[in-house]
């Protein structure tokens, strides 16, 4: 199977927000949002494991602000990682003023798919090579945030956890508001 980058599993949607896609206040519904958010991913999954997904879970998400009514949601989804038989996709979201062009970043998330076949069983998916520094950054996240997952879940232990131990060891546990000598 022959390794995949992320670029080749890029997925960009817009959205126009409707009246029935708000709350009381005018504002794009949480839900909705998700909603939104899990196709996108999940086409970005797709392209990377040329199979059909299953969304496995969600993580991390992230309301930075609100989409306001009569804006566009730009959302955008690449592969981050890919492990055996799932990948984790991240997903950022933009609203976009029509008016203007001005976009603000309003949200992100991090989506876990599993590749099933026919019969709904996982399968294998193509390894992801990154490229780029942003990628490569991306793809060691991921694999901490894999282990965290599996952490929180009782299904790996935390002296097991290595990526995620590594990172945590690296981090300056200096008390805030002390000078690190």
């Amino acid at each position: 199977m022959p390794d995949k980058t992320p670029s080749s599993s890029l997925c960009r949607m817009n959205e126009l927000v409707l009246p029935n896609d708000t709350n009381t206040l005018g504002n794009l519904m949480g839900g909705r949002l998700l909603h939104f958010m899990d196709i996108c991913s999940a086409i970005a999954a797709q392209r990377h494991s040329n199979r059909t997904v299953v969304t496995a879970s969600v993580d991390s998400v992230d309301f930075r602000a609100a989409v306001r009514l009569g804006e566009v949601v730009v959302l955008e989804a690449t592969v981050n990682r890919a492990f055996t038989t799932s990948m984790e996709v991240g997903v950022d979201v933009w609203a976009e003023d029509n008016g203007t062009g001005t976009r603000r970043h309003c949200n992100r998330a991090y989506y876990t798919f599993v590749a099933v076949d026919q019969s709904g069983r996982p399968i294998p998916v193509p390894p992801l090579t990154p490229e780029t520094d942003a990628e490569k950054a991306r793809y060691e996240a991921a694999a901490r945030r894999r282990e965290l997952r599996l952490v929180l879940a009782g299904r790996l232990r935390l002296e097991d956890a290595d990526s995620l131990r590594r990172h945590l060891d690296d981090l300056a546990l200096d008390p805030p508001g002390e000078p690190t000598p």
